[in-house]
């Protein structure tokens, strides 16, 4: 795991009491007992627990995808909880990346415009956009696969990518749902230490959901889920 001692900063996201109810009345279940659940800049969570345990669930509400049941989520010390949709996807443009176990790159774009879009849809230039998403690729190595599309890089290269276009906007968190389930050792291993790079010395946190027990090496923190329950 990351080093123990490690100070981090205030809270970069905060699930305050949050919980999760499906449907209502003598159908309803719950999914996720409500809990409290902090982020630090510069810090790494490993989020483990067997299918159906919630955790997909937890970092779905922590990303703004799904309203919490109860209690509030908090983005760089905003409450995000209750705001207009446009709101909502705005706080997710800006302070919150995301990276997929299956890449979720547009088959139809290079490499460099894949990372660039998400910047273009926050409102950059399209200059701008390229520059940036240029500079991300040069700091991650992968410079030499801008103009590539996706059917030419290997799933450890797409994933890459993938992690450069979730950092190229700096947002505060980045939230991973296992992304090293569908690589090999040697690329999930690269993978994991792009992630922790990109946390540490960054103003940002790091949320990682995974059954993957090689991603507890870069873990400053494990939060164990069960049967909708989590203990850190």
């Amino acid at each position: 795991m990351g080093d123990q001692a490690r100070t981090y900063l205030e809270p970069v996201l905060e699930g305050r009491n949050v919980g999760r109810v499906y449907g209502e009345g003598d159908l309803a279940v719950r999914v996720l007992h409500p809990a409290s659940f902090a982020v630090g800049a510069g810090e790494v969570i490993v989020i483990s627990g067997p299918s159906g345990s919630g955790k997909t669930t937890l970092l779905s509400i922590l990303g703004l995808v799904l309203s919490p049941t109860e209690g509030e989520v908090w983005v760089g010390g905003r409450r995000a909880t209750g705001l207009p949709r446009d709101e909502l996807s705005k706080i997710r443009l800006s302070a919150l990346g995301f990276v997929f176990q299956q890449f979720n790159l547009l088959s139809g774009l290079s490499a460099l415009e894949n990372v660039a879009l998400p910047l273009s849809l926050a409102g950059a230039t399209a200059v701008s956009a390229r520059e940036r998403a240029q500079s991300a690729l040069e700091r991650l190595g992968l410079a030499a696969h801008a103009h590539k599309k996706p059917r030419q890089l290997s799933g450890g290269q797409q994933q890459r990518i993938a992690i450069a276009r979730a950092i190229v906007g700096d947002p505060l968190v980045v939230l991973c749902d296992e992304p090293t389930a569908s690589l090999d050792a040697a690329s999930g291993d690269q993978v994991l230490d792009l992630l922790r790079e990109s946390v540490s010395g960054e103003q940002r946190g790091a949320v990682i959901v995974t059954h993957d027990e090689r991603v507890l090496r870069i873990a400053d923190r494990v939060v164990r889920v069960s049967d909708g329950r989590f203990d850190s």
